[in-house]
This record gives C-alpha cells, sequence and structure tokens, in this order.
C-alpha cells in the first residue's frame, strides 16, 4: 500500500468509510485496480462531522474562587451510525480533560451518546479536547463574573503549581508552568491597556471585550496497555527505521505518514543533529508499507513524541555500534568512545574519527571487529510512551461588535503555547496559526444544519457552508515558553492541535463580555450576535 502526499484531513481520513470498503471487494471481485473519487457534495453528506455536544456544568467554588468541585453532564452526537473513534471522543478524550489546568478536587462528568439523522460524528482536530476547554474554560470565566473577580486572578488562584499532579478524572500531568505562559499572554495583550480601548469603542457605539482560555491537552495517545484495557484493537506505538549508507548519508524510514505537517524537515532535523551530519543528507520515507516498518500512523499530535522518540532509539543503536566499530579502529576500549558534533573520539585525547568513515568501514570491514560486530549500519526500534504528553497555553482574545449589524470583529489574539522542546520553531507557528484559524472558524461561522422536518443537510456546499476568510482574522501573536516533557528523550509535547483547542473558548469568552451575557451558541453568526445584543440593550 502506498500513500503519497495526500494533503491533511484534520482527523477525516482516519476512519474507516463504506466506499473504501466496497472499493476493495470490487477490485478483488474484477482483477483489476479501481480509482473513485467523491464529489464535494458527496463529502458533505456523508464525510464525518465533528463536535457536536449539548453539555450542562456547574462550578463549585468558595467565597475567594477556590474551585471545590466541577459536575458536567453531556448529550453527545454520534450521528445515524457509528464512525471508527466515535464513541472515544466524548468520553476518553474528553472527561480526562476536565481538570484542565486547575487543581479542582472533585470531578464527576456523565456523558450519553446518542444516535441521530445525521452524518457520523468521529474526531476533528482536537478530538475530544477542544470540547472540554470549551466547557471548563466557559465557566471559569463565567464564575470569575459571578464572583466578580478578574478572570485572570481566579485562573491564577487555582493553577497545579506542582508537578506530577494525578487529576481526579485518571491523568498524571508530567510538567508545566501555568502562570508563566498566562502572564506572557497578558502582557502581549497589552491587558492593562484594554479599559481604555473599551471606553473608545464605547464612544463610536461600538461594544468591546477581552477573553482568556486557559487549555491543556492529552497528546501522544498512549500506552498500549492503557488503549487496551479501554477497548482498543491496535497498538499504539510507533516505529523507526535507520540505514546508514557506506557514503554516510542515512535513510529513515517512518511509520508516521506525513500530510503536511513537514515532518521531512523536523525528522532530518533531529537525525541531522544526533549525526552531526548536514539535514540535506537525510532522506525520510514514508506511506509506503513495502519498505517502513509496521507504524500508527499520524495523528493526536503524536508524531514527534512517538514517531520521532522511535526514531532517535533506532539512531542511538546507530551511535552505540558505531562507537564498536571506532573503537576497534582507534584500538581503544568501547568504554573510552565519545561521540560528538559528528565524531569519534577517545576520551582524554586527539585521536578520532569522523561519522563518515565509520559508515563507508561498517560497509567496507576491510579492518573490522569481524568476530564481535555484523558488518552493515542499519537498526530499527519501536516506542511505546508511558503518558501522554501534556501541552498547554494562554490565550487572550479581544473582540468589538457593532450591535447594530451584529458583526464582530477580532481586535488582537495572543497565543502563548508550551510545547515542551521545539526544533522546528517555524513549522509550529504554521500549525499554530492554521489550528486557530480551525478553531475561530468553529466559534464563529461553521456549523452542519439539518432542516428539523425533513433532516435534509441545509449547509450541503460551501454557498451554505461557512469557512472562515483571510478577512475574518487578524494577525495571530504567537509566543511560547518551554517546560520539557519529562518521559521522552526530545523533551517535546506536540502541537498540531494547540490552536484548535484554545481558540473557540477565548473567542466566546470575549464576545459574551462585550455583550454582557452569559452564552452564545456556537457558531456565534451575526444574527446570533445581533439578536444576542438587541436582547441586552
Amino acid at each position: 500500500m502506498i500513500a503519497p502526499d495526500v494533503g491533511g484531513g484534520f482527523g477525516s481520513k482516519i476512519f474507516l468509510y463504506a466506499e473504501e470498503t466496497a472499493l476493495v471487494w470490487a477490485s478483488k471481485r474484477v482483477g483489476r485496480p479501481i480509482k473513485w473519487t467523491a464529489e464535494r457534495s458527496e463529502s458533505f453528506l456523508t464525510d464525518a462531522h465533528g463536535r457536536d455536544h449539548v453539555t450542562t456544568a456547574e462550578l463549585a467554588t468558595d467565597a475567594q474562587g477556590t474551585f471545590l468541585a466541577l459536575r458536567v453532564k453531556t448529550i453527545a452526537n454520534m450521528g445515524a451510525y457509528l464512525s471508527t473513534f466515535a464513541s472515544s471522543v466524548p468520553t476518553i478524550l474528553y472527561a480526562t480533560l476536565l481538570a484542565g489546568q486547575y487543581r479542582t478536587p472533585a470531578i464527576y462528568c456523565e456523558v450519553k451518546a446518542v444516535f441521530t439523522n445525521t452524518a457520523p460524528v468521529d474526531a476533528y482536530r482536537g478530538a475530544g479536547r477542544p470540547e472540554a476547554t470549551y466547557v471548563v474554560e466557559r465557566i471559569v470565566e463565567q464564575a470569575a463574573r459571578d464572583l466578580k473577580m478578574d478572570p485572570a486572578a481566579i485562573r491564577r488562584k487555582n493553577f497545579i503549581t506542582e508537578f506530577p499532579y494525578a487529576t481526579p478524572v485518571g491523568l498524571t500531568y508530567d510538567t508545566g508552568d501555568y502562570a508563566a505562559h498566562l502572564d506572557r499572554a497578558m502582557e502581549m495583550a497589552d491587558v492593562k491597556g484594554f479599559p481604555a480601548r473599551r471606553q473608545a469603542s464605547q464612544a463610536n457605539g461600538k461594544l468591546r471585550g477581552l477573553g482568556y482560555a486557559c487549555y491543556i491537552e492529552a497528546c501522544g495517545l498512549a500506552p498500549s496497555n492503557i488503549a487496551g484495557a479501554l477497548g482498543a484493537r491496535a497498538g499504539l506505538f510507533e516505529a523507526g527505521e535507520v540505514r546508514v549508507h557506506p557514503t554516510g548519508t542515512v535513510t529513515v524510514f517512518t511509520g508516521s505518514h506525513s500530510h503536511g505537517q513537514g515532518h521531512e524537515t523536523t525528522f532530518a532535523q533531529i537525525v541531522a543533529a544526533k549525526l552531526g551530519i548536514p539535514p540535506g543528507n537525510v532522506e525520510i520515507v514514508h506511506g509506503d508499507t513495502g519498505r517502513v516498518p509496521f507504524g500508527m500512523g499520524t495523528y493526536g499530535s503524536r508524531s514527534l513524541a512517538v514517531g520521532g522518540t522511535a526514531i532517535v532509539k533506532a539512531v542511538d543503536k546507530i551511535i552505540a555500534k558505531g562507537k564498536k566499530i571506532a573503537a576497534h579502529l582507534l584500538e581503544a576500549a568501547d568504554t573510552d568512545i565519545e561521540f560528538e558534533n559528528g565524531e569519534f573520539k577517545v576520551a582524554g585525547t586527539d585521536k578520532k574519527v569522523p561519522f563518515g568513515s565509520v559508515a563507508l568501514t561498517a560497509y567496507v570491514p576491510h579492518n573490522y571487529p569481524l568476530d564481535k560486530l555484523e558488518p552493515g549500519l542499519n537498526e530499527n526500534a519501536f516506542y511505546d510512551p508511558t503518558n501522554f504528553t501534556y501541552p498547554a497555553g494562554s490565550y487572550v482574545c479581544e473582540v468589538e461588535v457593532d450591535p447594530q449589524t451584529g458583526r464582530s470583529k477580532i481586535e488582537s489574539f495572543v497565543a502563548v503555547d508550551d510545547f515542551g522542546n521545539i526544533v522546528n520553531p517555524m513549522i509550529v507557528e504554521g500549525q499554530v496559526q492554521g489550528g486557530i484559524a480551525q478553531g475561530l472558524g468553529q466559534a464563529m461561522l461553521e456549523g452542519c444544519t439539518y432542516d428539523p422536518q425533513s433532516g435534509q443537510l441545509l449547509t450541503g456546499s460551501y454557498m451554505d457552508y461557512a469557512m472562515p476568510r483571510a478577512t475574518d482574522l487578524p494577525n495571530f501573536n504567537i509566543s511560547n515558553v518551554v517546560t520539557p516533557c519529562t518521559h521522552n528523550p526530545l523533551g517535546v509535547k506536540g502541537c498540531g492541535e494547540a490552536g484548535a483547542i484554545g481558540s473557540p473558548a477565548a473567542y466566546m469568552n470575549a464576545l459574551t463580555d462585550a455583550l454582557g451575557v452569559k452564552d452564545v451558541p456556537m457558531p456565534a453568526t451575526a444574527e446570533r450576535v445581533w439578536r444576542a445584543a438587541r436582547h441586552t440593550s
């Protein structure tokens, strides 16, 4: 099976669709390859949808704003029939994240899954974590308003500050510094200047609001034994193979498929840095079951934390074997060999041999310890994480609303994330920007609508389904803090879904602050905003 670059699906291409099964059967029946391409209108009707929850939440606090308990009851739409991961999204990927960044000692969550007339509902960028963050951050914001507390202060008061921290909903956070990214976000958003900006908007007949969202997510989706206990029928490991050629160039085979995340760049950087060779000397191969080891693919922001770690472990084996070859060439003990900046050295001396020479020796073993080592320099590794990784961040959104038309404009959006160590800042920023755009699309515009009488999908084309455009979004102000993950050698946490997780709550908190209302249903279209503004006036 060969899967070339087919573009991202943000979840929708993971699932097993009926058409795929029918094509496999038909191809076998007629004895020849079959190609089928869906029309866009078919995809609107049949591709999995996302984020269809109706939730009631209650937060108990003391008079000083300390969180005491959270109770959440959710009705989750599964659609007309069950999709591949549908039942896991509103359960293990949702309820387990309801602690957020806070020390809430007691949390109760009740989820009822229901079948309806809609398309199946399954994982979409974030898969359960955006829904959990939305519930937590919206009710925390409301608690601050009811208690007449500063929304940043009530969050800071309840932040988890000691790690590792076992939440009451089954997860153990390994590390984090939530106050650090909130402080930076507030500084970047110029929160202190907000009252003056709000007053200026009011002078022009507009409404202005400020909203926060402090999210956390679980990435890496592991370990396999936990997944098995929950009913999964697959492992959650990842595999990597590193093949060093006689020329010293390297080919990496990974089970983590790339469809826009930049694996070819990031994985090459990791291997090049470990081996002290130029990134251009590293080739990344994926998406070909005839060449790559058995892997589990790309989803849940797992590629670098899980797939990257498997590659690193294979590279470590390469270096370990290289030290034995170098020890033979340098007439030294294995234990005296150090590897740094692409060179094997005898500790405490100037004797050294470059990586390329060791690679050549492995394949031309004229002077080689054949009695101890096989020729060649090719290693593979599997990695099954011991825990999730836990990216977190603080987002601050500022909106201005025209109450006469319902038009809302995002004046600024600040995102400060903690993804652990960052390998390629440009790729990370691109992932965050795309995620924020998707999250704001969900909050402002996007929604699948069915006729209540006939069940007919009304948003069956881009004439009816509103996607965010460049003019709907501001320039995002993005930064990061770093607390490395403690249980993978790269110290990375994952960044692919974060923007879509934190942005809906930040926007809706800003919008409801501007309107002075408790809630506006998503998507907060101009009509809904206009009606809410008329109601409050």
